[in-house]
């Protein structure tokens, strides 16, 4: 991993193009940086086909899995955005239903290497509460994103 953190440019670049991808699209999400050390996945608004949880209107357990999986997955572009990653090992605690109009996911690196990263998250409903947690492990790969350095957008 480089010894400088990317710039805020770099960052948003990465997002733009991962937010252009039909499958954040198809989810409702966006993805972004708000500083050099949190990646964060946005779910606003929730729809009715992201609902079912334990036959209710909570956030249904598989949808949260993505998007848990989406944000530790995306977490080693805090150190190197050129350079494409992707989940290896990843491990939720749901803590309490998720309802409400909007869910905010927020990760950090935790430690870092040249192949793994490993990241925390959280996942608040729309009035702060912690309802999830997730730990899991990225592998960096030394191949770059194609596109110019930056993800795929299909």
């Amino acid at each position: 991993m480089p010894l400088q953190k990317p710039t805020p440019e770099a960052l948003a670049r990465y997002a733009d193009a991962f937010n252009q991808s039909l499958t954040l699209r198809f989810f409702g999400v966006q993805l972004r940086f708000p500083d050099d050390a949190t990646c964060e996945v946005v779910l606003d608004p929730i729809r009715d086909e992201h609902r079912g949880g334990l036959g209710s209107d909570a956030v249904n357990g598989g949808i949260l899995a993505a998007l848990f999986d989406l944000v530790i997955g995306c977490a080693p572009a805090l150190l190197d955005p050129s350079r494409k990653s992707a989940t290896v090992q990843l491990s939720l605690q749901f803590m309490r239903p998720v309802r409400g109009r909007r869910l905010l996911l927020r990760s950090r690196v935790t430690r870092g290497g040249r192949t793994l990263v490993f990241a925390a998250a959280e996942l608040l409903d729309e009035q702060g509460e912690v309802c999830a947690t997730a730990t899991g492990l990225s592998r960096v790969s030394s191949e770059p994103w194609a596109n110019d350095g930056t993800p795929a957008v299909n």
